[in-house]
C-alpha cells in the first residue's frame, strides 16, 4: 500500500516454493511461542480499551468534564472513547502497509509499545481541576495514540497465527491470541472492581490512576516476548523470493475494495456487539437500572470467562464446519438473544444478568470472533494480507464498535430512568438497545451469504476470495 509502483506476480520459482510451503511444518515450540506472544499483545490492547470503557462509565466524566452534568459528562467520556476508534483505520492502513513490507514481527512490536505507553500516560494526566481544558485535550491525544497502535495490533496477531498454523488447524490456533482479549478485559474488570471498592475520595483522587499505570507491567513482558518472536514462515518465504507487493493506496482499494466491504459487513455484529456489551452494559446497569458499580462490573467479569470459551469454540468449530457457516450461526445467536439480554439486564438480577450476558456476548459474539480469527486473513491475498485485514477491521470499527457505546449512552441518558430501565414515553430502554444489537446482527448475517468460505485455502495465493 506504500510506494508508487505495483510489483508483478511472483516468479515461477517463488510460486513453486510458495506451494511447497503451503503445508509447512513449524516446530511446535515456535508455534506455541507465537500463539502466546500474540495473545499477550491482544491482552495489552483490550486491557487498555476495556479499562478506558469502564473508567468512562464510572469516573472520567466528573474528573475531566465536571461542568457539564452527569449525563453530558458520560456522553463526553464515551466521546473520547470513540476518538480512539476513529483513528484506528489510519493506524491500520499505516502499520498494515509496514507489516506487508517489513514483516509482521516488526509492526507487532511497534503497536504494542505505542498502546502501552499511551495507556500508562493516561494514568499520569492531571484532571480538569488542576489544568483546566488541557486535561481533556491530553486525554484525547493519548486516546489517539492508543487508537493508532490498536489499529494494526489484532490484525497482525490474526495474520501471524494464521500463517504460522498448520493447514486444517488455522481456526484453532488463530483463535488463541483472542484469548488475550478476554484476559485483558477480565483483568481490567478485576482491577477496577477492587479499585472502586475504595473510598470514593480515594478513587476520585488517585485510585483511578492505578489500573492505567499497571499496564506498564504487561507492556514490559509483551515487548520482551515479541523481541524474541520469529517472523511468520509465509512472509519469510515470500520476502526471500522478492515476491512482496508494493501497492499505492488507490491500487490497494481497487484490488481489495470488494473484499474489505463484505468483511466490514461481517464485523458489524461482532465489533458493534462486543463494544456495546463491554462498554455499555456496566453503564446501563449503573445509570439506568440502579445497580452498584461493583455488582455491574462483576457481571462483566463473569461473562468474560464464558467469552473465552466462546472464542475457542468458534475457532475449533470453524475448522470442522467452515468459517462462514459457524460465523453465521453465532451472529444469529447474538441477534435472537438481543432483546432478552437487555430486558434481563434491565431487571438487575445478578445471576440472570450473568447468564444473559454469557449467552448473548459470551457465546454469540465471541463465537463470531473465534471464527473470524482465521476467516479474515484467509480472505486476502498474501502480498497485502496484513493491510487488508487491518483495513477491514478498523474501518468497520469506526462504524460499529466506536459508535455503538456513544449511541447507547445517548439512549440511556435521554430515555432511561432509574425505574428498572423504563423510559419516559413508556418504551423500555432495553427495547432500543436490543433493537440496535439485532440490526447489527442482521447486517452480518446478510453479509455471510456473499462470501465464499476460504477455509484452508493456499495462503501463498496473491488473489482475494472476492
Amino acid at each position: 500500500m506504500t510506494g508508487t509502483t505495483a510489483q508483478t506476480a511472483p516468479s515461477a520459482l517463488a510460486a513453486r516454493a510458495a506451494h511447497a510451503l503451503a503445508d509447512h511444518h513449524v516446530p511446535i515450540t515456535d508455534l506455541r511461542r507465537a500463539a502466546w506472544t500474540c495473545a499477550l499483545g491482544s491482552a495489552m490492547e483490550y486491557y487498555d480499551f476495556a479499562l478506558y470503557s469502564l473508567a468512562s462509565a464510572l469516573v472520567l466524566g466528573p474528573l475531566f468534564f465536571p461542568h457539564h452534568g452527569a449525563a453530558v459528562g458520560l456522553i463526553a467520556s464515551f466521546g473520547t472513547y470513540f476518538v480512539g476508534f476513529a483513528v484506528r483505520p489510519f493506524g491500520g492502513l499505516l502499520f498494515g502497509a509496514l507489516g506487508d513490507r517489513y514483516g509482521r514481527k516488526f509492526v507487532l512490536l511497534l503497536t504494542v509499545t505505542l498502546m502501552g505507553v499511551a495507556s500508562a500516560c493516561i494514568g499520569l494526566i492531571p484532571t480538569y481541576a488542576t489544568i483546566g481544558m488541557w486535561a481533556p485535550l491530553l486525554l484525547v491525544l493519548l486516546r489517539i495514540m492508543q487508537g493508532l497502535g490498536a489499529g494494526a495490533e489484532q490484525a497482525g496477531a490474526s495474520v501471524m497465527m494464521t500463517e504460522f498454523a498448520p493447514r486444517g488447524q488455522r481456526g484453532f490456533y488463530a483463535a488463541i491470541p483472542l484469548l488475550g482479549i478476554q484476559s485483558g478485559s477480565f483483568v481490567a474488570a478485576c482491577v477496577y472492581y477492587f479499585a472502586i471498592a475504595a473510598h470514593p475520595d480515594i478513587v476520585q483522587g488517585w485510585g483511578w490512576r492505578v489500573p492505567f499505570l499497571l499496564s506498564v507491567l504487561i507492556l514490559a513482558v509483551a515487548v520482551y516476548m515479541r523481541m524474541h518472536l520469529k517472523e511468520s514462515p509465509a512472509f519469510t518465504e515470500m520476502a526471500s523470493h522478492h515476491a512482496l507487493e508494493r501497492l499505492t493506496l488507490r491500487q490497494f482499494f481497487r484490488n481489495s475494495g470488494r473484499t474489505i466491504f463484505f468483511g466490514m459487513g461481517l464485523r458489524m455484529a461482532e465489533n458493534g456487539g462486543a463494544s456495546i456489551y463491554q462498554a455499555l452494559s456496566v453503564s446501563y446497569l449503573v445509570t439506568a437500572v440502579g445497580v452498584e458499580g461493583r455488582t455491574a462490573t462483576a457481571v462483566l467479569m463473569s461473562a468474560t470467562i464464558v467469552g473465552g470459551l466462546g472464542i475457542m469454540l468458534g475457532g475449533t468449530l470453524a475448522d470442522r464446519f467452515g468459517r462462514v457457516r459457524v460465523y453465521r450461526a453465532a451472529a444469529i445467536i447474538q441477534g435472537v438473544s438481543a432483546f432478552p439480554v437487555w430486558y434481563i439486564l434491565g431487571q438487575g438480577n445478578f445471576i440472570a444478568c450473568v447468564i444473559a450476558m454469557s449467552i448473548g456476548w459470551g457465546i454469540g459474539n465471541n463465537g463470531m470472533y473465534g471464527a473470524q480469527a482465521a476467516l479474515l486473513p484467509e480472505m486476502f491475498g498474501m502480498g497485502h494480507r496484513y493491510g487488508g485485514v487491518a483495513a477491514t477491521r478498523e474501518i468497520s470499527a469506526v462504524f460499529a464498535g466506536g459508535i455503538a457505546p456513544l449511541v447507547g449512552s445517548l439512549i440511556i441518558t435521554t430515555v432511561a430512568t432509574h425505574n428498572a430501565g423504563l423510559s419516559h414515553p413508556g418504551h423500555p430502554a432495553w427495547v432500543w438497545l436490543g433493537a440496535y444489537v439485532f440490526v447489527l446482527s442482521a447486517i452480518t448475517v446478510a453479509a455471510t451469504w456473499f462470501i465464499p468460505d476460504p477455509i484452508n485455502r493456499d495462503l501463498q495465493d496473491h488473489r482475494d476470495v472476492l
